[in-house]
């Protein structure tokens, strides 16, 4: 151990008439654990909240869809072989059917956009409300199930008034001309399944039928309203977007789930960001109490620094010392903060639970975000980048007090000694 490093610590001991600089000391340490774990539990509660909403997205919205402006495509089949094609990250292409219609049951009515959708669409992997016993998707495909199936949300059922089973009559916005005058087209389904999320703000939008029946009563034929491309992995739907608009120009549309929601994760990641400057200023206060106290320091060690410098230590090893003093407040809160941070950041849901029955509120309300748990998600990423800037503001709260310290002339300061 070098003598600058055994000084600080010495430093750090304080004797009982500087029992006030300890204090103060104390005080930095909590301000430096407080803020760093304030810094890791928000950004894993809104990285928690981004996920959250994205698999909300893309548990209905594709990865990649292809459309045509103003018209139907005609001829999926070439569609779908090509964008297979595309790209190695394509896991499947399949067309679908979506037009926005109305449900009425029992005098209740709800605007859903129906989407005609061919077997082992990703919408099959959702958790279904249907009879014991069934599968959802065998039932929706069954030719001889008269009236034919259809799946709606849970949010959407309530409205509705329905249950498992139960008839709900289809209205599109087309129109039957006869002697009377024009009546809306209209067609009966049965309920086949309900999707047990509730809360989700697009799953209340969006009810599914089988393909073949969706373009039979829209009056399709073999056309359809666009193709939907999955890939491996979110974050290479753009890419694979960027490459299917090389293959198809205007008319065609490609667009990624980005494109169509981009802007609402954006403003979420614009959110986090603004937090996590907020919740920086804490640490900059606690670094301001660490100057405080390395002022304190330097005052009353005055003497010591005279001493030392008169023993023939150098203007950087005294500045060295407080620099240390410092980076060892800073760094002990930091470890403490990140330790904190991690734990109450793993155990988010069950602290908010546990919250939740003891003051027998509700804190988190499962129903309005569509969210089983409580989101929370540390990234490895974010807790770095807190404890460096952790480091950082601490490393120059440091740098006048020492500056300082180093300046100072031995000879001034025994004087009056």
């Amino acid at each position: 151990m070098n003598y600058e490093l055994f000084v600080s610590l010495r430093y750090l001991r304080a004797k009982r008439k500087q029992t006030f600089i300890s204090v103060i000391s104390f005080i930095s340490i909590s301000g430096i654990t407080l803020g760093v774990a304030a810094l890791i539990v928000v950004l894993a509660v809104m990285t928690g909240f981004h996920d959250g909403v994205r698999q909300q997205i893309l548990g209905n919205i594709p990865h990649v869809m292809i459309q045509k402006h103003g018209e139907y495509l005609t001829a999926p089949d070439a569609i779908v072989a090509k964008a297979r094609a595309v790209s190695p990250h394509v896991l499947s292409a399949s067309p679908f059917v979506s037009k926005e219609v109305m449900l009425l049951s029992r005098r209740n009515v709800a605007a859903v956009s129906v989407k005609g959708v061919g077997r082992q669409n990703k919408i099959f992997r959702k958790s279904f409300l249907t009879e014991a016993g069934v599968d959802v998707e065998e039932t929706l495909y069954n030719p001889e199930l008269t009236p034919p199936g259809i799946l709606i949300g849970l949010d959407t059922a309530t409205t509705l008034g329905v249950a498992v089973g139960d008839p709900i009559n289809v209205i599109p916005p087309m129109f039957t001309i006869t002697p009377f005058g024009m009546i809306p087209k209209m067609k009966p389904f049965k309920v086949v399944g309900i999707f047990k999320q509730r809360g989700g703000f697009i799953d209340a939008y969006f009810a599914y039928i089988d393909l073949k029946q969706a373009q039979q009563f829209f009056d399709l034929g073999e056309s359809v309203s666009g193709v939907e491309v999955e890939v491996d992995s979110f974050d290479q739907a753009a890419p694979v977007a960027g490459s299917l608009r090389k293959e198809y120009h205007f008319p065609h549309v490609i667009r990624s789930w980005e494109d169509m929601f981009g802007s609402f994760l954006s403003a979420l990641k614009l959110e986090k960001l603004g937090l996590f400057i907020v919740l920086g200023i804490i640490v900059l206060v606690a670094a301001f109490n660490i100057a405080t106290t390395l002022i304190m320091v330097v005052m009353e060690k005055h003497r010591d620094i005279a001493i030392l410098r008169s023993m023939g230590a150098t203007s950087r090893s005294i500045m060295q010392i407080f620099v240390l003093e410092g980076l060892i407040i800073g760094t002990l809160g930091t470890l403490l903060g990140t330790g904190l941070g991690l734990l109450l950041a793993q155990n988010a849901d069950p602290i908010i639970k546990g919250l939740e029955n003891l003051l027998n509120v509700t804190i988190f309300d499962q129903g309005v975000y569509g969210m089983d748990h409580f989101p929370s998600v540390v990234n490895s990423s974010d807790v770095i980048a807190v404890v460096v800037v952790a480091m950082s503001i601490t490393l120059l709260a440091t740098i006048y007090p020492a500056w300082r310290a180093a300046k100072m002339d031995p000879a001034e300061a025994l004087r009056y000694e």
